[in-house]
């Protein structure tokens, strides 16, 4: 099943609060992308940035810059409702 995001919300501790377009609300925890993957890492080290989370055109995945972005499917599987 395809999945697109309707909306993001960045909550403390680096939990993205993400609004589906099917109606479901799920949070999702980016700490562990932190050691994984580096492009993530000016999240962390630059709060400002991590707070401007934004739902790409097309509700495809949220993104920060032209650097970072993160799929809806992504989001979608490995978060919590």
């Amino acid at each position: 099943m395809f999945h697109k995001i309707k909306g993001v919300t960045p909550l403390p501790d680096f939990i993205l609060s993400v609004q589906f377009s099917e109606g479901v609300t799920k949070h999702y925890d980016m700490k562990s992308l932190f050691d994984k993957y580096p492009m993530f890492a000016p999240l962390k080290s630059h709060p400002e940035l991590y707070y401007s989370a934004s739902v790409d055109t097309g509700g495809y995945g949220i993104v920060w810059n032209d650097d970072i972005d993160i799929a809806c499917d992504e989001l979608f599987v490995n978060s919590i409702e």
